[in-house]
């Protein structure tokens, strides 16, 4: 199968379409021929914004709506074929202030997501995860640690529905929507202080495009129950502030020599250095050139690989702060 071909004369459904990601998936999707692609969101602002974008676009139907509102899924998702799951809410200070609104949505949103998917009959779920699902230390964490757990197994409950459940594990996502590069940009226009957490700290970083990519090709290779997760480069905090000063400044009339970084210490629940998995899965991943895949629960055994994978971004050297900056440029992430 080619990829994407899975999605070819489909009807498709995206949860949290209007974010990010989404809106980075979305033409990847629409490349693949599929039927029609509803997209399914809260945010009536940006579903307007995407109506006036893809205006000329046939076969998108854009559908006001919230995870947490099972009936509202189970409405949206009849004739879907393909899910994918991107709803979230994922800031850590955000979701650790308000735990409940984060299962709410997390957790819950993911079990109406399953639960509309197996009554609709839909053939595949793809269910987007974070890499601080893994040893949670915070509510954002945790949450995306139980609703993989209820992605697994609601491949293992799902009875004679032939839905496929998946999931894919992603690190920080470079120039999302909130991320710490709209932070830096904001405080630069500003004038500074920019602040840093801890220089030290690193972060598995990706591009959306790998996200996307890594959401379509979890579909397609999905047999039930697995985790995907992207092998991904290692950046370092104090290199990724320089490089955003040194090119950002100059572009909002900033001097960079006139910007103070100052370091506030970590957020509460905040990690300095990350894992893509933890050593009991590491040591039951199937390893592929360029991502793991952890099997469903009920299939998980020590592989036959003595080789060590490395599970954690402390053990592995940051890439180069030049590298770094022909990555930012290459994913425009200096243009307002």
């Amino acid at each position: 199968m080619g990829y994407g071909e899975y999605l070819r004369g489909k009807v498709v459904l995206i949860t949290g379409a209007t974010g990010s990601l989404g809106r980075t998936l979305l033409p990847k999707i629409l490349a693949c021929q599929p039927k029609t692609v509803r997209l399914f969101s809260r945010d009536e602002a940006k579903q307007y914004e995407l109506q006036q974008e893809y205006a000329q676009q046939a076969g998108l139907r854009y559908l006001l709506g919230d995870v947490r509102d099972k009936e509202r899924l189970k409405r949206a998702m009849e004739g879907v074929q393909v899910v994918f799951h991107l709803a979230s809410l994922k800031h850590v200070p955000l979701c650790e202030y308000n735990p409940y609104e984060a299962v709410q949505t997390n957790v819950v949103g993911t079990q109406n997501v399953i639960d509309a998917a197996l009554v609709n009959y839909v053939e595949r779920v793809v269910y987007t995860s974070s890499d601080k699902a893994v040893s949670p230390t915070n509510t954002m964490g945790a949450t995306k640690l139980l609703a993989e757990r209820l992605i697994s197994a609601a491949q293992q409950s799902r009875g004679t529905r032939r839905t496929v459940f998946s999931a894919v594990r992603f690190g920080n996502v470079l120039n999302s929507r909130g991320s710490v590069i709209e932070v830096f940009k904001r405080q630069i226009r500003r004038g500074g202080p920019i602040t840093v957490t801890d220089p030290e700290m690193t972060r598995f970083m990706m591009t959306l495009s790998q996200a996307s990519n890594l959401t379509i090709r979890a579909g397609e290779l999905a047999e039930g129950g697995e985790v995907f997760v992207l092998k991904m480069p290692v950046i370092r905090l104090q290199d990724l502030v320089e490089v955003v000063v040194e090119e950002y400044a100059p572009i909002v009339g900033k001097r960079s020599a006139d910007l103070e970084i100052e370091t506030i210490g970590l957020r509460p629940g905040e990690k300095r250095f990350e894992e893509l998995m933890t050593p009991d899965e590491s040591a039951m991943a199937l390893e592929l050139p360029d991502m793991y895949v952890l099997p469903m629960l009920d299939e998980q055994r020590a592989v036959d690989d003595d080789r060590p994978k490395t599970v954690s971004s402390a053990e592995i050297a940051p890439i180069p702060k030049e590298e770094l900056r022909q990555l930012l440029l290459m994913e425009g992430v200096f243009q307002d």
